[in-house]
C-alpha cells in the first residue's frame, strides 16, 4: 500500500531552514579561522573578503543577487522567497557568529572536513524544506531537475573551479585541505539527495 507523503508545517520550515543556516555559518566560521576557502558563490565570497575590508555577509548577499532572478524563473516564489530569506540570515549570522564562538585551538584538516560535513548538511536541509542557498546549489538543482544528473557532483566540479581560482590566494596546503571539505560537502548531498529518496516534500 503506497505510503501518503506528508508535506512540512510552517514550524517545520522555520526550524529546518534556520537549523540549515546556523549549520552553514558554523562552517563558514571554521573556514575562516583556519584560512580555508570552499566552493560556489560562498568560495568567491571567501576570495573577495580575503581581498578586501568588505564585510563577508554583505559579498554574500550581493553575490547572490542574480539567482534570486534565475531561482524565481525556474523554481517558483515559494523556492525564491525561502532562498532570499536563508541567504539573508546567513549573511547576518556569519557576521554576528565570531561573536559567539571562537577557536583557540584549531586544526586545519579537521576544519576543513568538519566544515564540509556541517555545511552539506546544512545544505541538504534547506533543499529539503525547498529552499536553498542560492548560487550554484540552484543550478545543480534546476540540472538534476531537468537533465537528471546528481546536484551533489553537478557543484563539485564548479566548486573545483573556484577553488583553483582561490589558488593564487591562498598556501597550496590550505587549497588542499580546502578540497577536502569541497569533497566532504558535496559527498553528503551526492549521497543523500536522490529522487524518490526523501519524503517530507
Amino acid at each position: 500500500m503506497p505510503q501518503k507523503h506528508l508535506s512540512h508545517t510552517l514550524i517545520d520550515d522555520l526550524q529546518g531552514m534556520l537549523t540549515g543556516v546556523v549549520f552553514v555559518a558554523l562552517a563558514i566560521q571554521l573556514f575562516k579561522h583556519a584560512g580555508l576557502i570552499t566552493g560556489g558563490t560562498t568560495g568567491l565570497t571567501f576570495i573577495l573578503f580575503y581581498l578586501s575590508d568588505i564585510p563577508y555577509g554583505l559579498i554574500l548577499f550581493v553575490l547572490n543577487v542574480p539567482f534570486y532572478i534565475f531561482a524565481y524563473k525556474v523554481f517558483g516564489k515559494e523556492f525564491t522567497l525561502k532562498t532570499f530569506a536563508c541567504v539573508a540570515s546567513l549573511a547576518l549570522i556569519t557576521e554576528w557568529m565570531p561573536h559567539w564562538v571562537s577557536f583557540g585551538n584549531l586544526n586545519p584538516i579537521f576544519a576543513g572536513l568538519m566544515g564540509g560535513l556541517m555545511a552539506g548538511v546544512g545544505i541538504l536541509m534547506l533543499i529539503r524544506h525547498k529552499a536553498s542557498l542560492a548560487g550554484v546549489t540552484v543550478l545543480a538543482l534546476y540540472l538534476q531537475k531537468t537533465k537528471g544528473w546528481r546536484a551533489g557532483n553537478i557543484q563539485l566540479v564548479i566548486d573545483l573551479a573556484i577553488l583553483a581560482v582561490g589558488a593564487a590566494i591562498v598556501s597550496w596546503q590550505q587549497l588542499i585541505i580546502s578540497i577536502i571539505g569541497a569533497f566532504a560537502l558535496n559527498l553528503v548531498i551526492t549521497s543523500n539527495h536522490k529522487t524518490g529518496r526523501y519524503m517530507g516534500m
